[in-house]
This record gives C-alpha cells, sequence and structure tokens, in this order.
C-alpha cells in the first residue's frame, strides 16, 4: 500500500473495540465463560460479585438490537469524534443487544435526529465520523434502523 492510499483508508476512532467481518460489523468485549456475563469494552476479569471463577474469553457483540433510549448530543464532543463546522446535533441511542445480553451506547444513523422511535430495531453499522485536519477518514460503530 502506498502512503497516498495508507492516507485515505479510513481509520478507527479507537483501537479494538469493532471490526468489519464476512458476517459485518461486531464490537468486540469479553465474556465470563463461567458465569456468561458480557462485556464491552473488553475486560480482563470477571466483575460478577457471584461469579466463582473469572474466566475471561473474547467475545464479539451485534450485529441486531433493539432501541432502548435516544438523546440528543446538542454540543461537540471531545476526540476522536471529529466534529464538522458548523456542528449538528445528532442522536445518541443505548442499544439493548438482546442476543448478547448487553446494552451499548452509539451514535444513531438518522437524517432526523427527533424521528428516533424508542422501541424499534436497529442494526450495527460502521460509518464516518468525519474527517481530521489531515484529510484522514475517522469511522466508528453507530446504528441504524432497520
Amino acid at each position: 500500500m502506498t502512503d497516498s492510499a495508507a492516507q485515505h483508508s479510513p481509520i478507527p476512532a479507537a483501537q479494538d473495540l469493532f471490526v468489519e467481518t464476512d458476517e459485518g460489523p461486531r464490537l468486540l468485549g469479553s465474556r465470563c465463560a463461567t458465569c456468561k456475563a458480557p462485556y464491552f469494552p473488553a475486560s480482563e476479569t470477571c466483575h460478577n460479585p457471584d461469579c466463582q471463577h473469572s474466566d475471561i474469553q473474547p467475545e464479539r457483540f451485534g450485529p441486531y438490537g433493539t432501541l432502548w433510549s435516544v438523546t440528543l448530543q446538542n454540543y461537540p464532543p471531545p476526540p476522536p469524534v471529529v466534529a464538522p463546522e458548523p456542528y449538528r446535533p445528532y442522536a445518541v441511542g443505548l442499544v439493548d443487544l438482546e442476543a448478547d445480553g448487553i446494552r451499548v451506547i452509539g451514535r444513531l444513523q438518522v437524517e432526523d435526529p427527533n424521528s428516533v422511535a424508542v422501541g424499534g430495531p436497529v442494526e450495527l453499522i460502521l460509518a464516518s465520523l468525519g474527517h481530521q485536519e489531515d484529510g484522514q477518514e475517522v469511522v466508528s460503530w453507530q446504528f441504524k434502523p432497520r
């Protein structure tokens, strides 16, 4: 890969939080093999006080969930989020990944932040957060309505 090609390849907003697979994007976390408690981001130990033996294993979460709650991000967040000028508020949701037994927060990929239906189905995607000053595109996990 040339330096020019590398400069134009999207970069993750944070390392080791998500991955693109043949089945689509997944969040990278962990799960205790003993008590089945899920963790995102990944944890090195089980935090369940009732667990008798912490046996943490890598786990991938997603892609389907239900929107549990929604709010608007009315001010520019700190890096690694790239906030274009002028800043436009966007929707952020708490998503219940039912099959995985975990809830995660993520940006919602919708045109109108006020149009999001709580209780509706969503799908995990990887999407742009914007571009850095050097032109490098920054991507992260987000959710879109299904």
